[in-house]
C-alpha cells in the first residue's frame, strides 16, 4: 500500500466501505469525499491499478456495469495502513501531552 497514491487509497477505502460498489457508485462517494468532480479518465485507470496489484477484484453485475471488491490482500492493506495511522496518532498525542507536562497557566 506504500507505493500508492493518496488517491489510489482512497479509491481503496471507497471500496472497503461499500458492498460491491460500482465504478459510478465509487465515483460519487469519492467525489463527495474530494469535493469537487473525478472524470472518468482518471477513475477508472487507478481503480484497473488497483485490480492490477490485487488489492482489489473486479466483477460484472451486467453487461455494461462492474463491480470493485477488495482482496484479501486489500483488506490486509487497509489493516496495515490504521495500524500505522493509530500508531502516527499516538506518538503525536503522547508528544502533545509531554509538551503540556511541567508547564503553567501562570
Amino acid at each position: 500500500m506504500n507505493d500508492l497514491t493518496g488517491f489510489q487509497r482512497d479509491l481503496l477505502f471507497v471500496c472497503a466501505g461499500h458492498d460491491h460498489p460500482s465504478g459510478q457508485d465509487i465515483k460519487v462517494h469519492i467525489e463527495e469525499y474530494l469535493g469537487g468532480e473525478v472524470n472518468n479518465g482518471r477513475l477508472y485507470p487507478n481503480l484497473d491499478i488497483l485490480v492490477e496489484s490485487g488489492l482489489v477484484e473486479k466483477g460484472t453485475l451486467d453487461q455494461r456495469t462492474n463491480y470493485y471488491e477488495l482482496t484479501e490482500s486489500g483488506r490486509r492493506a487497509i489493516r496495515q495502513r490504521w495500524s500505522w495511522e493509530r500508531q502516527q496518532h499516538n506518538r503525536a498525542s503522547d508528544a502533545r501531552s509531554d509538551n503540556t507536562v511541567g508547564s503553567s497557566a501562570d
